[in-house]
């Protein structure tokens, strides 16, 4: 999927990583369709800020619009994220576990599960993968860089269908960062709350040692 054809990425949550991805998307030329859970028209002005490529909608019908789609809502209402407009469609999954706010959820307590997996288990035809959970929302549209700019700075992605990942490290790339791929959906709690690589700036070779550095629990 390319920008060439104009490519429409549903966002399900509107808060802050869900708009600044928003932001970025149009500036690229990509179509978006963003939702929340209070309806589309406490997004009026979030819409008119980011102009006619985008439009809001309800989580379904943001789902049903995508090409891919981005889900960014707290974890604790992933179960709310519509399955069947998702069905083979890509699914970018920004959320992490804070159970100040979710609640405790064994299988993470626990290190039995990852935040991005308990999302693939509950869209089976869908194809998940990490991304944009591990930086500040405000710096997603401000420390991107062109590719080959030295230090540039590294996001990481997790996936267990190769393009979904593929398709994050472009996305990526073209909001300004180069990507480390960390490998299968049971290895994503590698980038997850508390450890080495969350929310800090860090290149590719950093990201890498802040991956290998990370432990399965806290």
């Amino acid at each position: 999927m390319t920008t060439t054809t104009t490519t429409t990425i549903g966002i399900i949550g509107a808060g802050h990583i869900g708009s600044q991805v928003a932001r970025k998307a149009v500036e690229l030329g990509y179509d978006v369709v963003i939702s929340n859970s209070r309806g589309p028209e406490t997004l009026a002005e979030l819409v008119a800020e980011l102009g006619p490529r985008a439009r809001a909608a309800t989580p379904a019908e943001a789902a049903a619009a995508a090409d891919f789609a981005v889900v960014t809502v707290p974890l604790k209402n992933y179960k709310d994220i519509p399955v069947e407009p998702l069905a083979g469609k890509i699914v970018i999954d920004t959320n992490n576990y804070y159970w100040e706010r979710d609640g405790h959820i064994p299988a993470l307590d626990n290190g039995e599960a990852t935040t991005s997996g308990l999302l693939q288990e509950h869209l089976p035809e869908s194809k998940v993968a990490k991304g944009f959970n591990h930086i500040m929302a405000a710096e997603i549209t401000t420390d991107g860089t062109p590719a080959g700019t030295p230090d540039r700075r590294a996001l990481a992605t997790a996936s267990d269908y190769p393009e979904a990942a593929e398709l994050v490290t472009r996305l990526y790339d073209e909001f300004g960062f180069d990507t480390v791929n960390i490998g299968l959906l049971t290895d994503s709690w590698r980038v997850e709350r508390d450890r080495p690589a969350y929310v800090i700036r860090q290149n590719e070779a950093e990201l890498k040692e802040n991956l290998a550095r990370a432990t399965r629990t806290i």
